[in-house]
């Protein structure tokens, strides 16, 4: 943590990001019946990013640590959407 501080986090805080998180994973479900041809796939990955960003900054604290550390993990999430659109387009011109 920055400056080796402590801190607490209140239950309703934690509370509303799991109800944000229940009802992102009940969209990501629903979303598969949908029929959204090829954008099926980049819906539920836009999704899971959401959640994952979600996880990071409240379960990992992230949103406590030093502005390098955060861009260090957005650099991270960066890379993996390069990565995720060189496969889609590389399967789009096979």
């Amino acid at each position: 943590m920055a400056n080796n501080t402590t801190h607490t986090i209140e239950y309703q805080s934690l509370s509303k990001t799991l109800l944000i998180l229940l009802f992102l994973t009940f969209v990501t479900i629903s979303i598969a019946s949908v029929q959204l041809g090829a954008f099926t796939l980049a819906v539920a990955l836009l999704i899971a990013c959401v959640k994952s960003f979600i996880v990071l900054s409240h379960f990992m604290h992230l949103k406590y640590e030093s502005l390098l550390l955060r861009i260090l993990v957005a650099m991270v999430f960066v890379l993996f959407a390069l990565i995720v659109a060189i496969t889609f387009i590389d399967y789009a011109f096979r």
